[in-house]
């Protein structure tokens, strides 16, 4: 009997509502995972620490402590909130662009999803990772991709009718991308999904390895390993670097909201790679 729960989460930008259905037939190892990978996710989010910290120091009655925790978390905060840090992680977590052949014309692209989302209206919307889309174009439009793959299907856990592989197949065409170059995996909801349904599809349609794979740097040694762990033989593109960019300056030590949300994405990945890892899956 299907057992439904309430659950919440925050991605780093808003809170999401959702309902988890969980089955008898789910395979117990496969949800311990999924919670264990958001538990996780979200106890190591920085600010959660310092919004604890800061809760203490308000209500403590024992003057000591509070001053100890109003220093550990305003401390915190600044750690996580300057780009300094977040730059120096980056630069050791993405990783590089391989060299490209002088001449060689690829078979295929492989564009990771997750650069669009619904609008609610049953349409698409390009999303800050848009360069992903925009990289996989200019390969393909410079001739030195054959065909480009797009995968992603719907990835919330409460999908509506949206499919962001059929959503950006429109987008391609209006780009004067030719169809018999267009391929499309729209039913991923994951990097796991992504990897082993692409997988099907570049056989399907006689493709010859190896394929560019195209993602944002801080998703690509994540999405590097499930791909190669699947035995799919492809080179990282990387784009949309949002941190590790550019020379050390005065004003990354100046303290920056934005690095607190670069922080939630660098953290999903290590957590994922984390878990992948733990559990066999790459």
């Amino acid at each position: 009997m299907p057992v439904c729960y309430m659950a919440y989460w925050y991605d780093g930008y808003k809170l999401i509502k959702f309902n988890v259905l969980i089955t008898f037939t789910a395979k117990p190892v496969i949800i311990m995972f999924f919670i264990f990978s958001k538990v996780l996710a979200f106890l190591l989010y920085p600010l959660l620490y310092v919004f604890v910290l800061l809760l203490v120091a308000i209500f403590s009655k024992n003057a000591k402590r509070k001053r100890k925790c109003l220093l550990y978390g305003v401390g915190l905060l600044y750690l996580f909130s300057n780009s300094f840090l977040i730059n120096r992680f980056a630069k050791v977590w993405d990783v590089a662009p391989a060299q490209l052949e002088n001449g060689k014309v690829y078979s295929a692209v492989i564009v990771l999803g997750g650069f669009s989302s619904d609008d609610n209206k049953g349409k698409g919307m390009f999303s800050p990772a848009a360069d992903r889309f925009i990289q996989g174009v200019l390969l393909q439009k410079t001739g030195r991709v054959k065909k480009i793959l797009i995968t992603g299907g719907n990835g919330n856990l409460n999908p509506s009718s949206y499919r962001e592989g059929a959503w950006t197949k429109d987008q391609l065409k209006d780009m004067q991308v030719p169809d018999s170059c267009i391929l499309i995996e729209d039913q991923s909801r994951n990097t796991l999904e992504n990897a082993s349904l692409t997988k099907i599809v570049l056989q399907q349609h006689n493709q010859r390895p190896p394929y560019l794979l195209v993602t944002s740097a801080f998703h690509m040694r994540r999405s590097l390993r499930i791909f190669k762990k699947m035995g799919i033989d492809v080179i990282p593109y990387p784009c949309n670097y949002i941190a590790g960019t550019g020379n050390m300056s005065f004003g990354e030590l100046i303290p920056d909201a934005d690095s607190l949300n670069k922080w939630s994405s660098y953290i999903k990945e290590v957590v994922g790679v984390t878990v992948n890892l733990i559990s066999g899956r790459g």
